[in-house]
C-alpha cells in the first residue's frame, strides 16, 4: 500500500489473512497481539473490524494529514484509492469461513466484561458502524475520508486529552485514555468566572483569538475542574488539551512547534503553577508565553491554575533586598511580570457558608443521597470545621464520605 504500508497493526492483519488462506496453524499465534491491541483502545464487538478501523484512524500519513488540514487532499485521492481497495478487501474478508473458524469466532463478537471509559471506545464503535454500511471500495474510501475531514487523524483524531511523559532530556506526548467526562455544570456557582472562561475559549475556537489565562485563588474552588471540563464541552469542536508539568517546560517550545502543524486548537494546561523564590524556571516560562522571537502559534493557548495571584513567591526578604537596590521597582516587576503575561486572569474565592450549603445540597441530590436537609447540612458544617475551611472540594469530600458510610452510622460523625 502506498500510504498505509507502514502501519504495523494493518500489516499484522494482512499477515493473519494470508495465513488463514493457507491454513497455516501459525495464524493463531497472531491472536494475542490483536487482543492486546483491542484492550489498549477499548475495542469490542467485531474485533476484526474494530482493529482495522482503529488502525486507519491512528495512521498518520500524507493522505490522512492532508485530509485533517483540508489541504490538497483531493490531489492525493487517486493514489489513496488503491490503498482503500486493499483495505476494503481486508475489512470484508470472511475469515470465519476457514479451518480456524472455531478458534477465530470470538473475534466476531467480543464483549468487554467491564464498561470502559476509554476515550477511543465510542469513536471506534461509531466508525465501525459507518464502515459496516459500505458496500463498495468507493463508499469505503468516502467514509474513511469523511472521518479524517471531520475528526482528523492519529492520536489527536482519537483522543482529546494528553500529558507529557518525560524528563529534562526528552519528552513524549501520551494520550489520557480514561478520564471523567466533567462538565462546567458540574461545578456549582461561579457563573461569572465560567462565563469569562467559555467566552475566551469560544473566541479561540472560532478563530477570533483568545488570551492565555490564569485561574487563581483559594484552593478547592474548582479552578482545575473548570479547565478540565473544557475538553468535554468543546472536544467535538476540535479542542485538544495537553497537560504540562514543570519538568517539561524545557520542551515547551518544541511541543508548541509540533502542535502548530496540526489542524486543532490546543490548550496547554498547567495545574498549580507556582515558583519558590530560589527557582528560576519562571524566567524561561516567561519567554515561552510571550517575548520570544518566534510568534506564538495561533492554534495554541496556555491555561494555568495557581493559588497565588503573582505565581512567584515573594517574601519580606525580597523587600529588604529591594530597599538596598538602586532600582527597587525593577526587582518587584521581575517577579510580577510572569502573571502579567497572562492576558486574562480569573479569580476564584472560597464560598460563603450559604453557598457552601448550596453546593452540598446540589452534590447530594446528584449522588442520590436522601438525608434530611438539617442532618445533611449539620454534617457538612462539622466536616468543614474538621477540614479547616469551606470549599467546593470540601463539599465533594463530604459527599464521598457519606457515600462510603454504612447506613447505620449517624451523619456528620
Amino acid at each position: 500500500m502506498i500510504f498505509y504500508g507502514k502501519s504495523k497493526i494493518l500489516q499484522t492483519l494482512s499477515s493473519l489473512r494470508e495465513k488463514i488462506r493457507q491454513n497455516d496453524p501459525d495464524a493463531l499465534l497472531l491472536l494475542p497481539e490483536l487482543l492486546s491491541y483491542a484492550a489498549r483502545y477499548g475495542i469490542d464487538g467485531n474485533l476484526w473490524h474494530g482493529i482495522i478501523a482503529a488502525g486507519m484512524i491512528l495512521d498518520e500519513n500524507p493522505y490522512t494529514l492532508a485530509c485533517e488540514r483540508k489541504d490538497r487532499a483531493e490531489d492525493l485521492r487517486p493514489l489513496a484509492i488503491r490503498d482503500f481497495r486493499e483495505l476494503y478487501q481486508l475489512y470484508t474478508f470472511p475469515f470465519s469461513e476457514s479451518a480456524f473458524e472455531k478458534e477465530l469466532k470470538p473475534l466476531l463478537s467480543f464483549t468487554q466484561k467491564r464498561m470502559t471509559t476509554n476515550q477511543a471506545t465510542q469513536k471506534i464503535r461509531d466508525f465501525v458502524q459507518t464502515l459496516d454500511q459500505c458496500r463498495s471500495a468507493a463508499a469505503f474510501a468516502d467514509a474513511v475520508t469523511a472521518f479524517y475531514l471531520n475528526h482528523g487523524a492519529g492520536k489527536f483524531g482519537l483522543y482529546t486529552a494528553f500529558y507529557i511523559d518525560g524528563n529534562s532530556e526528552s519528552a513524549k506526548m501520551m494520550p489520557i485514555k480514561r478520564m471523567e467526562p466533567t462538565r462546567l455544570s458540574d461545578l456549582w456557582g461561579y457563573p461569572e468566572q465560567k462565563k469569562q472562561l467559555t467566552e475566551n475559549t469560544e473566541g479561540f475556537l472560532a478563530g477570533r483569538g483568545g488570551n492565555n489565562t490564569l485561574l487563581f485563588g483559594d484552593s478547592g474552588t474548582g479552578k482545575s475542574t473548570c479547565v478540565r471540563a473544557l475538553v468535554t464541552e468543546y472536544g467535538e469542536q476540535g479542542l485538544r488539551m495537553v497537560e504540562i508539568t514543570r519538568h517539561a517546560f524545557v520542551h515547551l517550545k518544541k511541543i508548541a512547534e509540533e502542535l502548530s502543524k496540526r489542524n486543532y486548537f490546543f490548550i496547554l494546561y498547567i495545574d498549580d503553577l507556582s515558583f519558590e523564590e530560589f527557582e528560576v524556571e519562571y524566567k524561561y516560562f516567561k519567554a515561552v508565553i510571550e517575548g520570544g522571537l518566534c510568534p506564538s502559534p495561533k492554534n495554541i493557548l496556555i491555561y494555568a491554575t495557581s493559588n497565588r495571584r503573582h505565581i512567584v513567591k515573594e517574601t519580606y526578604a525580597d523587600k529588604q533586598q529591594a530597599d538596598q537596590e538602586l532600582h527597587r521597582s525593577d526587582s518587584v516587576q521581575e517577579k510580577l511580570s510572569l502573571a502579567d503575561r497572562f492576558g486574562l486572569s480569573i479569580c476564584f474565592i472560597k464560598p460563603l457558608q450559604k453557598d457552601y450549603y448550596d453546593i452540598v445540597k446540589h452534590l447530594a441530590k446528584k449522588a442520590g443521597i436522601t438525608l434530611e436537609e438539617t442532618e445533611l447540612l449539620n454534617g457538612a458544617r462539622i466536616w468543614g470545621l474538621h477540614k479547616g475551611g469551606l470549599s467546593g472540594r470540601t463539599a465533594r469530600q463530604y459527599i464521598a464520605h457519606l457515600l462510603g458510610k454504612s447506613s447505620e452510622e449517624p451523619s456528620g460523625s
